[in-house]
């Protein structure tokens, strides 16, 4: 029957599908999340000022009374090549990076830098402690190489600590840690023969990690975050 004028039928129209839009990647929550904690952590460590007195004290040497003093020196190896491949590491913080801390934000020692030391708990990724620190004095000379920082608030400790290479007058190369301090988070009192004891363990790898640079001279630095070179001893 032809079609009435004026009465048109509608034609059935093929459905088109729907073509999404794209979508752009959206970063790991939690990595964005740990960078601006991070960054606030840092912004509120350089407001504050080293909390102990005392500050550059294991510059001249003398330490302080009232606290714990500690020196541990270990012997390197001979000649200036030695004392420079040591006092590059040291700088570049491989004493705590090669101990398992994370440094941020990662830049070699310079006098007034405010760093975070993390440290990382055994089977975990991410870090449990954040430790607030300033370098208060840096030396780079022919015969001596290292730096020191102080504790800023929030750190379990209120001192200074102190790490030196330095070459003698017969061409001997050292490695000295020296370091004045006491336990001030209530954790760290409350548990404190636990804490003596992290801190000598801490000390004994400090040294052990500079023996290894100063005698490996193709030996890599250890990773800003924290992980040892690929191939390092873990012990």
């Amino acid at each position: 029957m032809p079609e009435s004028p004026g009465h048109e039928v509608p034609r059935a129209v093929p459905a088109v599908p729907a073509v999404p839009s794209p979508v752009a990647p959206v970063p790991p929550v939690r990595s964005a999340r740990t960078g601006s904690a991070l960054e606030r952590r840092l912004s509120a460590a350089r407001a504050t000022e080293p909390d102990y007195r005392e500050v550059g004290a294991t510059a001249d040497g003398r330490l302080p009374e009232g606290y714990t003093h500690l020196r541990r020196r270990v012997h390197l190896g001979h000649g200036p090549e030695v004392l420079a491949r040591a006092g590059r590491f040291v700088l570049g913080w491989g004493c705590q990076l090669g101990t398992g801390f994370a440094v941020f934000p990662y830049a070699p020692a310079e006098p007034g830098a405010t760093v975070l030391l993390r440290l990382r708990l055994p089977g975990s990724r991410w870090p449990r402690l954040v430790i607030p620190c300033r370098v208060v004095w840096t030396v780079d000379e022919p015969d001596r190489i290292g730096f020191a920082y102080g504790t800023l608030p929030g750190h379990p400790e209120c001192g200074e600590e102190a790490f030196l290479v330095s070459m003698d007058a017969a061409g001997e190369v050292w490695f000295e840690v020296v370091a004045f301090a006491r336990l001030t988070a209530w954790y760290a009192r409350l548990g404190r023969p636990v804490a003596v004891l992290c801190q000598y363990l801490a000390i004994e790898r400090y040294l052990a990690s500079v023996v290894r640079a100063a005698a490996d001279p193709g030996a890599g630095a250890p990773s800003p975050d924290g992980a040892p070179p690929p191939g390092a001893p873990t012990a």
